[in-house]
Order: C-alpha cells, then sequence, then structure tokens
C-alpha cells in the first residue's frame, strides 16, 4: 500500500509518501498555512498527485500517552479528510518526531530557515516509518 502522513501543524503541515512494500519513505513538502480549508486544498492537490491508498495522520499525545486538545483536533481534522477524500485515514503518535527530524538536520549544514522549512516534512516522513514499523 502506498501511504501519505501528514504532520499537521498551527503554521506548518509537513508531507510525506511511502509504501509498505519498499519501505521507502520521502519528505514531499510542507504547507504554510494554518490547518481548515486551504490545507485541505493542498492535501487534496498531493492525493491526486501520489495517490496513496491511505492517509496517516501524526496524533500529538500527550508524553503520558493520554490524549488532549491537540490530539482531538488532529482526530477531527483527519475525519475531515476521511470523508471529504474518501481515503482511509489512520492515526500515528508523533511524539518525537520534531525531535527527530531535528537530530536528522543537526549537522545538515543548512541554516536555521531551511531547518525550518524542511522540520515538518521530515516529521511526516517520520510519522509513517514509524506507522510502516508498527505493521499496522
Amino acid at each position: 500500500m502506498r501511504y501519505l502522513a501528514i504532520d499537521l501543524g498551527q503554521k506548518r503541515t509537513g508531507l510525506a509518501v511511502g509504501d509498505d512494500v519498499t519501505g521507502v519513505v520521502s519528505p514531499v513538502g510542507v504547507i504554510q498555512a494554518t490547518p481548515g480549508e486551504a490545507v485541505l486544498r493542498r492535501i487534496e492537490d498531493a492525493l491526486a498527485e501520489h495517490m496513496p491508498d491511505a492517509i496517516i495522520v501524526g496524533l500529538p499525545l500527550n508524553m503520558d500517552g493520554t490524549e488532549g486538545d491537540a490530539a482531538r483536533g488532529a482526530r477531527g481534522f483527519g475525519a475531515v479528510l476521511a470523508e471529504r477524500c474518501h481515503v482511509p485515514v489512520h492515526y500515528q503518535d508523533e511524539r518525537l518526531t520534531s525531535y527527530a527530524a531535528d537530530q536528522q538536520m543537526a549537522r545538515s549544514g543548512r541554516t536555521h530557515k531551511q531547518k525550518k522549512e524542511l522540520r515538518d516534512a521530515l516529521a511526516a516522513a517520520q510519522i509513517l516509518r514509524d506507522f510502516l514499523e508498527a505493521g499496522q
């Protein structure tokens, strides 16, 4: 199966694609907008371009594993996506994915601005890797 992973943020939303056959996961972009219609339209564009079988939405759990407002917001956004795009939506714990993205870029030679622009797509890629490793 081919997947589109989403790291939903308040200012930037990261996107990544991958599949469970090859295990290859690639960041594909960052949407610079607050969650809403503009983000939904850009995700629809990504769905048309990459034609995934399912969507993986990062679930921002609290460090103790409970769901707070941010997780409920991600689930709500995922429900809208599922209804609007007719693609199954799954959720994956996204704790520490931004940290993993920062570690990946630590000695990359990129400027702070370049790292900031790439972080969310790398976090989406990590969300997808974690989902695939969990064998869901």
